[in-house]
């Protein structure tokens, strides 16, 4: 069985979703407000470039009929549309923290014991309260746990074992240290606690230490068992975390979206508004930089007018493709990939003989 970098999933989620660098930037990093503005702009581009070079010039094409009213009163329907969506989107955030007290003590009672479990591995009297803090805290204890499982095997005379421990620790040390330093200045509301948390390829380790363990349990020492025990309760007790802190943030994200979408919607109305009653043709003869100003004008209405559903789509992709990467809770795969990210172990498929994957992406 080997282990080399080319056997194993890749630790940081940019390596292990197959997008190009351009488009997980967009869909993942990039500042939301600078997405949506992006994607009026594109609006506001690809109409004033129709409108520009339309085979029909712009005021024979308005007189043959009323687009702009038609156009605008569409819209004006739409916005009221997402305000409501808004509204709908709020209650089901706030829907989670309404409750009886019975509900209310449960989760507290699930979270302190959570924190409690935490605190008996970190052998600390008190968890760290900070998410960030708080997920740096596991991938620590992870990272002492690896090198107490190389330490433990060393007295083991067994060179294949030998071998796949110290290129499993390696893997998790490194990965823990790359981590901690993006987890050490990151703060929650901000999208670098969950992306520091989702490059820690967790289930992989626990998958890889479980099977160590199982493959080798005839020539381990009990100092050894014990070690592999310890190291896979820390791997089990980090995804849970990360899923909760990763819930955290898309209620914190959704509430986010709602107040900018509210905000939004306020010029995009009037913007409507506008286009509805007050934009005459007539009005605008000439050029802008060489463009018909009426096209100009018609398209950064329908820019302004379409704000509230840029920031929505700027949202909703960074949330979804997070969630898509990220069904799975633990050592399973959900999505295709290169059938030799199994250590070497398993069944083989029946048509590759190749053996089953194992990360915690969710495509």
């Amino acid at each position: 069985m080997s282990d080399s970098e080319g056997s194993r999933p890749s630790d940081t989620m940019r390596e292990r979703v197959p997008e190009n660098s351009r488009k997980f930037w967009v869909l993942l990093n990039a500042n939301r407000w600078l997405v949506a503005a992006g994607i009026s702009g594109g609006v506001f581009l690809a109409l004033a470039i129709i409108g520009q070079f339309h085979p029909t010039g712009t005021p024979a094409l308005f007189r043959q009929a009323d687009p702009i009213e038609t156009l605008f009163q569409g819209l004006l329907t739409s916005i009221i549309t997402g305000v409501t969506l808004v509204l709908a989107l709020s209650q089901l955030v706030l829907s989670q923290e309404l409750g009886p007290i019975g509900d209310q003590r449960e989760r507290m009672e699930g979270a302190m014991a959570f924190r409690k479990d935490v605190e008996d591995v970190i052998e600390e009297p008190v968890s760290p309260a900070q998410p960030s803090a708080f997920l740096r805290s596991l991938v620590k204890l992870t990272k002492r746990r690896a090198k107490a499982v190389s330490d433990a095997i060393q007295d083991i005379d067994d060179e294949a074992l030998n071998d796949q421990v110290a290129a499993f620790t390696e893997n998790v040390k490194g990965n823990a240290e790359a981590v901690e330093n993006g987890l050490k200045d990151a703060q929650f509301g901000e999208f670098d606690v969950v992306f520091s948390a989702l490059n820690f390829n967790y289930s992989w380790k626990l998958y890889a230490a479980r099977r160590i363990r199982a493959e080798n349990e005839d020539v381990l020492t009990e100092e050894a068992r014990a070690a592999f025990d310890e190291l896979i309760n820390a791997l089990e007790l980090f995804g849970p975390a990360r899923e909760h802190f990763k819930t955290l943030y898309f209620q914190w994200a959704l509430i986010d979206l709602s107040r900018t979408m509210l905000y939004a919607s306020v010029p995009a109305l009037l913007t409507a508004v506008a286009g509805i009653v007050y934009l005459e043709p007539a009005l605008f003869p000439g050029t802008v930089f060489g463009v018909r100003t009426l096209v100009v004008v018609v398209s950064a209405g329908v820019a302004v007018s379409l704000l509230p559903f840029a920031f929505l789509l700027s949202y909703i992709l960074r949330i979804v493709t997070v969630t898509k990467h990220t069904l799975s809770i633990g050592p399973f795969i959900l999505r295709e990939t290169d059938r030799s990210h199994d250590l070497d172990w398993g069944e083989t498929d029946a048509k590759s003989g190749e053996s089953a994957g194992v990360d915690d992406e969710g495509e």
